[in-house]
This record gives C-alpha cells, structure tokens and sequence, in this order.
C-alpha cells in the first residue's frame, strides 16, 4: 500500500519512520541544513538530484521554493519526506490555486528520493537523522537564487519543530512515540498526495 504526503506550508511529519514496532523509545537526531556533513557524505557515483518544475504550472512561472523535511536512514537512502515551508512570488506563503502546494512538494519528494548517503569512515554505527532541504523552482522572471532561497530558509530546525508543536525536543532530538502521537491528531486535516517513492509522509497547514 502507498504511504502519502500532505502538503502544507507549516508542519510535515515523519509518520512513516516511527511505524516499526518496538521503536517509541529511540530518539531522532534534528540536524539543520547541512549540519550532516560529521555524520554522512554522498554515496559513490550519486549527485544530488535536483526537482525539475512541475509542468502543471509551468505556464504560470511563478519563482517558488520549498522546505523539505526529510529522513536519512542508517543505510543512507532517504525517507518520510515532508512539506516544512512554502513560498511563491504571486502570493507569498498562500497557496495561489489548488493542488499547487501539492505539486512542487511532490517534485521535491522525487528529487529526495534519488538522494543517497554513506556514513562517514569513522562513523561505526549510523544512526536515522531528520534533516531539511531547500528547494528553488526557478520561473519566468529573472531571480536572484539566494534570494528566492531565503524565503524558505530554516536556519534552525530543532526550534522550528518547537514553534509547530512537535513536542519536547530536547538536546536536538525528539521522542518517536511523541511525534508520531502529534502527527496522528493532525492527519484529519490534511490532503493526500501520492509519494512518488511509495513512503511519504504527512504534512500539515
């Protein structure tokens, strides 16, 4: 069965990486963006594939960037890819027509899934990180990359999850039980869109 990503602007989830049995108990490490680099490195051979612009509103040519969230697993594939952080130059954070959100978190999803890491020589066991990406979508009008990056920068990711009320972070971490419980309050609200992958997770408003 196809696991889904509801696409928001706010909060995503991770429901899918704390679904096994026997692991409510394991602690999730929050990494920023870039903050891996002690831990894991690019596997051999794998570039960081980039999203391409989703041909549903490609005659729209909004400039758009997304924030995704993100698992590496000890094997260093990628999963449970969630919408953080939104933004259009049309209108801003706000969804400008429907199912827009949808499309370029979906497009981002597919990009992420492609991504593959290996740890570190001198790391001896991996453990599962929960990272962010951010991703550019660049349209009809001539932008600045950074610019248009900075609308959905999230500069600290363990706060961010604070301010969206995935409980009880501590020392950059969070219990599975707990954010699987909160995620659990929140899927009444969402709108489902199929992980391109087969494993994406939820993502709230």
């Amino acid at each position: 069965m196809d696991r889904h990503l509801k696409a928001g602007w706010v909060v995503a989830g991770c429901l899918g990486l704390f679904a096994a049995t026997g692991m409510a108990a394991e602690r999730v490490k929050i990494a920023n963006e870039g903050g891996i680099r002690d831990q894991w490195m690019l596997a051999d051979g794998i570039k960081l594939a980039a999203p391409g612009y989703p041909a549903a509103f490609a005659e729209r040519g909004d400039n758009v960037c997304v924030a995704m969230g993100y698992a590496i697993n000890p094997d260093g594939t990628t999963s449970d890819f969630g919408l953080l952080k939104a933004w259009n130059s049309a209108t801003g954070e706000d969804e400008p027509v429907e199912g827009f959100w949808d499309a370029f978190s979906q497009a981002s999803a597919g990009a992420l899934s492609e991504w593959k890491f290996k740890p570190r020589p001198e790391v001896a066991e991996p453990e599962t990180v929960y990272t962010v990406a951010t991703m550019n979508f660049m349209g009809k009008q001539a932008t600045d990359p950074a610019g248009l990056r900075s609308h959905c920068n999230i500069s600290d990711l363990a706060s961010f999850v604070q301010k969206q009320k995935w409980d009880k972070t501590q020392d950059g971490s969070l219990e599975k039980s707990e954010l699987q419980n909160y995620l659990r309050r929140q899927q009444s609200r969402r709108t489902m869109v199929e992980n391109p992958r087969g494993s994406l997770s939820p993502a709230s408003r």
